[in-house]
């Protein structure tokens, strides 16, 4: 069995899609410490040619918070300007009409747990992709949670009976090859290949928020670029 385990982000940047779509069992990382300035309530869209930061707004952040102890903010009102600057910087885009519906479904979303209101827009996104990996959360799993980083995501893989751990190619100064086989686990880290497409007729701005890749690319091109990786493993 594939897994993969990751923070929640809000929607992140397709080489975290390919992650995702890769496992067999993804599991969501939600019992660790909420990082500030990091990618859990925020990612970037195009605004006039450039990348520009948009944020899911919070109620009790703090880096001494767990992420699914973080809140969501349901302002009303952050949410209409939150479409409103989706729908400014998009509109004109090809797969506006298709995607909108879906980020509406996304931020309209009640659900008060961060990590789960970021689950949601995961089965969202990953239903228009056809995405089937099982989604499971970390705080669901009866494990030692006085682990820490590698050991935890060791105890993690045992547990689930994985074979195979796959981790975003920035992770691998956390993870020891030798460790892993000790388990009898396979580790993988996946590098995203270049992935380039027409943004209006600004110049390219590589690695924004899913959203762009949707609202300037077909289901099947996405599809595509899902498979757009390469393997490195020890």
């Amino acid at each position: 069995m594939k897994l993969g385990i990751m923070q929640p982000y809000f929607m992140p940047y397709i080489g975290y899609w390919q992650l995702m779509n890769l496992v067999d069992q993804y599991v969501v990382y939600d019992d660790v410490n909420f990082i500030k300035g990091g990618w859990i309530n925020r990612n970037r869209i195009l605004v006039n040619g450039a990348p520009k930061y948009f944020n899911v707004p919070m109620l009790g952040s703090s880096s001494n918070a767990l992420i699914n102890e973080v809140r969501v903010d349901h302002n009303e009102a952050v949410i209409r300007k939150s479409l409103r600057s989706i729908e400014g910087a998009y509109r004109k885009a090809p797969y506006y009409d298709i995607v909108s519906p879906m980020l509406e479904e996304i931020l309209w979303c009640g659900e008060d747990n961060i990590a789960k209101y970021i689950k949601h827009s995961f089965d969202v996104i990953g239903n228009y992709l056809d995405i089937r990996t099982e989604l499971i959360m970390s705080s669901d799993l009866k494990k030692n949670n006085d682990l820490r980083g590698q050991d935890k995501v060791l105890a993690i893989c045992r547990l689930l009976g994985a074979k195979e751990y796959y981790n975003a190619i920035g992770g691998q100064e956390l993870y020891s090859y030798e460790a892993f086989r000790e388990q009898g686990l396979q580790l993988n880290f996946v590098e995203t290949q270049a992935i380039v497409y027409k943004q209006f007729d600004s110049e390219f701005q590589p690695n924004l928020s899913i959203i762009d890749v949707m609202m300037f690319n077909s289901k099947e091109r996405i599809k595509e670029y899902l498979e757009a990786y390469t393997l490195i493993n020890g």
